[in-house]
């Protein structure tokens, strides 16, 4: 039987769409019968040979997957999607069409909410502003790096978003006794800290605020001018999310005016393009969107991206579906 369904998958047709790892687009092409697609605009000459059979995408990166070129696909099931946000998928046209999404939860949990931590005391502290101070030479010319104006101590964060990583960012900050509250679209049953149902009372009541929601129309600019200016002059933003979530010419201008004290960013609105103006602000420390960034954790993503696509053509069983789109029940 397994030698039967392996038979079967090698004769599906399935995109590999976007940036994946090369063991991950090795292995699809072993399962399946993998079209490779780096970009949209190579799209074309795939369509027009298999668009009426392709019945599994394997969509990396950014990859969008419009409701126009959904339509092209009259026999697409699934959507295996690397990683944990799934924006720039019409989940509207695939909920109404059966088409399940899928995603990469757990497996990175772990390494983004390192990420989010470094980030936060990269920020506070000015690391990385103090090692160019170094390897400026200005250490010895100029004499000892300034103390920073900030600290963890006394601080409060406040988690935008308790999901899985929302969690492990929550275990990180207690372990260095920064008291934790958060906001969520509901109360946790589950954690003890304490819930703030309004996100602009959360933000007048903590100094840090780190944002770890995805990018959707119900997040879109929700961390706006007027929750950075209820932060207050010694508020810190770390945002390893989305960068829809924050206003982000609104940002700019809280760092420039000292609105909020800093910011520790490892998303953008237009990725991979960043405002020449928050590149020149110095109280904003910038990452190039590493957040699950390592070979060990995104080998894991592209495991679990495959074992989607095979438990759904093998026993009609995706692991990981989102809740926009449920798994039907068999017919």
């Amino acid at each position: 039987m397994p030698d039967r369904i392996g038979w079967i998958m090698a004769r599906i047709d399935v995109l590999a769409a976007g940036a994946l790892r090369p063991n991950a687009l090795e292995t699809l092409s072993r399962l399946f019968n993998s079209h490779r697609v780096a970009e949209p605009e190579d799209l074309e000459p795939i369509l027009s040979q298999c668009g009426d059979t392709v019945r599994g995408i394997a969509r990396g990166g950014h990859f969008a997957v419009p409701r126009d070129l959904l339509a092209r696909l009259p026999k697409l099931e699934i959507i295996a999607n690397f990683g944990v946000g799934y924006d720039g998928i019409d989940l509207d046209y695939c909920a109404g069409n059966r088409i399940i999404v899928t995603n990469t939860p757990d497996v990175l949990t772990e390494e983004v909410a390192d990420t989010a931590l470094g980030l936060l005391l990269n920020t506070v502290r000015e690391f990385s502003a103090a090692e160019r101070y170094l390897r400026a030479g200005r250490w010895e010319t100029e004499g000892a790096y300034p103390l920073t104006g900030a600290t963890l101590r006394n601080r409060t964060a406040g988690i935008l978003g308790l999901g899985r990583i929302g969690l492990a960012i929550a275990r990180r900050l207690e372990a260095l006794q920064v008291p934790v509250v958060y906001h969520s679209r509901h109360q946790r049953a589950d954690v003890a800290y304490p819930y703030y149902p309004d996100l602009r009372s959360m933000a007048e009541a903590v100094d840090t605020l780190m944002i770890v929601l995805p990018g959707t129309d119900a997040t879109a600019n929700m961390v706006d001018a007027a929750i950075l200016k209820a932060l207050g002059p010694d508020g810190i933003v770390v945002n390893i999310g989305r960068g829809s979530v924050i206003d982000e010419p609104a940002l700019i201008e809280a760092l420039a005016s000292r609105t909020i004290y800093a910011a520790g960013l490892d998303v953008f609105a237009n990725e991979p393009h960043v405002p020449k103006a928050l590149l020149e602000l110095d109280n904003a420390v910038l990452l190039p969107h590493l957040g699950s960034a390592s070979v060990y954790t995104r080998d894991a993503m592209g495991q679990l991206m495959i074992d989607n696509l095979t438990g759904w053509f093998e026993t009609r069983t995706p692991l990981t579906p989102v809740p926009e789109t449920p798994v039907p029940h068999a017919n």
